[in-house]
């Protein structure tokens, strides 16, 4: 396909993803005490099933860990996933950072991309107090039968918080146990921090929120999903062919690392299919995801 119409076709892409009205939550509540550390909670809008409590599907939502992208741009997601019978949580967290040199102010901090290691704090946090909250907030959810779905950055967040039991040993995210997960869906994940920082996704994201030069690869053990494997957790990757945000070749590396270190992961190639429409409720992509999250739900 010619450069000027694929470019086009992710543009309209992009539109219809984010034409939708924001879903407001029907609960929210914190995990910390700082503005970004909250969770959005959406109960199921049906009953599926023989009644009782429903799976929790925990939302990480993507934007190249920046702070230009919040968790409002998923809302039409988590509603979609709601209406499919799931209860949902939405996971806020903090991003941006530092500017990037040459880059001032507030501009600077919503184009860098997440933070070190606050970033991972939050997400770890968010995981930790989940349970007792969906309790408290959500009881039409099972925490016992959690699936945690990533899109993006988010991807790239949900991979790694199922491998913290594989972090090292000084790691302050660490757990003595895997996570009590019947699966993770991560979509078009930045799944491989190294290819991705080859390819230059979302314009150098990958080494903004790990830091340059040295940093970014004494860091790498402690954020790297790649280099976290087997996790020994039910997970699915989905993936569009046509994605020009991040490629396909950044799945199909973890992948193969999976393979390598003896874990089968899910891959789900999607043919004509960008970045955004995996969350557009009114594309035929996103109900492949509901469809590969309600078989590790149910």
């Amino acid at each position: 396909m010619p450069d000027d119409v694929a470019a086009a076709r992710a543009a309209a892409e992009e539109r219809s993803a984010f034409s939708h009205p924001p879903v407001d939550p029907d609960a929210t509540a914190p995990y910390g005490d700082l503005p970004d550390q909250v969770i959005d909670f959406y109960a199921p809008r049906v009953q599926v099933g023989p009644g009782g409590p429903v799976p929790l599907v925990v939302v990480l939502h993507g934007g190249a860990w920046r702070a230009a992208h919040d968790r409002r741009h998923v809302t039409p997601f988590a509603d979609f996933l709601a209406r499919r019978g799931f209860a949902v949580a939405s996971v806020e967290y903090r991003r941006g950072g530092d500017a990037p040199e040459g880059t001032a102010g507030a501009v600077g901090a919503a184009l860098a991309a997440g933070r070190w290691p606050e970033t991972f704090d939050d997400v770890a946090a968010a995981l930790d107090a989940l349970p007792a909250l969906v309790r408290e907030v959500l009881p039409q959810g099972d925490p016992r039968r959690t699936v945690l779905v990533g899109h993006s950055a988010g991807g790239h967040l949900a991979l790694w918080a199922a491998a913290r039991h594989l972090l090292p040993a000084d790691a302050p995210w660490r757990t003595d146990r895997p996570a009590p997960l019947r699966g993770v869906v991560a979509l078009a994940p930045i799944a491989d921090l190294a290819v991705a920082d080859k390819l230059d996704v979302c314009g150098g994201a990958t080494r903004q929120l790990l830091g340059a030069d040295d940093l970014f690869e004494q860091r790498r053990p402690y954020a790297d999903p790649a280099l976290l494997l087997p996790t020994g957790i039910a997970t699915t990757l989905v993936q569009g062919r046509a994605d020009r945000v991040v490629p396909e070749a950044v799945a199909e590396a973890y992948a193969d690392a999976a393979a390598k270190a003896g874990e089968v992961v899910g891959l789900t190639l999607l043919a004509d299919v960008g970045h955004f429409p995996l969350i557009d409720p009114v594309a035929d992509a996103c109900a492949v995801v509901a469809e590969e999250i309600a078989q590790l739900a149910w």
